[in-house]
């Protein structure tokens, strides 16, 4: 595999005016379709899904899928995240002496394995079902789709690997991935996306980053186009992620700066995990050479909490 360089030939992102997203935005909502709207997708979830996506393991290789805490600042991690030691064991004390230490994070934005809870994104002041953002949620935290009402995801999870596909170690910043890129990629890598799988699109993030070192992603990282959720939003996924923040950056649509954060949380109820850790997962993909697997997500059960810290697992 060759390695990507601002020289290569990218497809230009095609623009999308707010008048064909708000469009899109309309086609694509889901807000009648379940009877506990908080949980959105994950309503998809059954019993019958985990026990399928179980009977998937062979090897028993488990691929953890979450980045280091970030506590050392950079360009795209403005706020560190905090650890320190609050007790380091008195040796007089009577046995045994304890460490202790604390942790502390702002967990939304480019630096931190994090899910997305339906409360977290709200489009011309809704949420996902219709509640007013300003009436659900205040200063202190969340009244409804917190992240404390999804429980925990167990079930099938695939890999879009685009580098794979694309015969490049990774998609340049502001390359965006089409329906045709989907399709193109199920064929390529033998797999198909399914009722209430988890979908990772892999872009190469972090692979860049070690390369070349980080760089603000918050306005230019690769990622879906909002067209492509079109073919998502049909296969009937619970949940979608990404080692960025599955939106393409710059926005295609002006005025809207994370359409696809829109149409997966607030349309189509789908949780979404930012900032994932796809290298190793990449690579035990190709070596078992099938990129479905069990996926695991157990968020921290924070009450009124609009996402949580994740180590999301697979297991092939």
């Amino acid at each position: 595999m060759t390695d990507t360089s601002a020289a290569r030939q990218i497809r230009a992102t095609e623009p999308i005016d707010q008048a064909d997203f708000d469009e899109l935005y309309e086609r694509l909502k889901q807000w009648d379709t379940w009877s506990d709207p908080e949980r959105g997708a994950w309503n998809r979830l059954t019993p019958a899904h985990a026990a399928a996506a179980a009977a998937t393991v062979r090897s028993g290789r488990v691929v953890q899928t979450t980045l280091p805490w970030p506590t050392e600042p950079e360009i795209d991690n403005r706020r560190p995240a905090m650890h320190m030691m609050l007790d380091l064991g008195d040796r007089e004390a009577p046995e045994p002496s304890t460490n202790k230490d604390f942790i502390g994070i702002e967990y939304h934005g480019k630096s931190t394995t994090h899910l997305d809870a339906l409360s977290h994104i709200a489009y011309r002041g809704e949420l996902f079902g219709g509640a007013r953002s300003r009436d659900v949620v205040n200063a202190t935290g969340a009244g409804y789709g917190s992240v404390a009402k999804l429980g925990s995801f167990v079930g099938r999870g695939v890999l879009i690997d685009m580098p794979v596909v694309k015969g490049f170690s990774w998609l340049e910043p502001g390359e965006a991935v089409y329906e045709d890129d989907l399709r193109e990629a199920e064929q390529v890598l033998g797999v198909s996306i399914g009722d209430a799988d988890a979908v990772l699109l892999r872009t190469g993030h972090k692979a860049r980053r070690s390369s070349l070192g980080p760089w603000d992603s918050s306005d230019l990282s690769a990622g879906l186009h909002a067209t492509a959720m079109p073919l998502l939003a049909e296969r009937g996924i619970a949940l979608l992620g990404s080692d960025g923040d599955s939106d393409v950056r710059p926005s295609p649509t002006p005025g809207i700066h994370s359409p696809v954060h829109i149409l997966a949380l607030t349309a189509l109820g789908v949780p979404l995990l930012d900032n994932l850790d796809l290298e190793q997962l990449s690579v035990v993909a190709a070596e078992e050479n099938r990129y479905e697997f069990l996926f695991t997500v157990a968020p921290l059960l924070v009450p009124a909490g609009t996402g949580s810290p994740v180590n999301p697992t697979a297991v092939f």
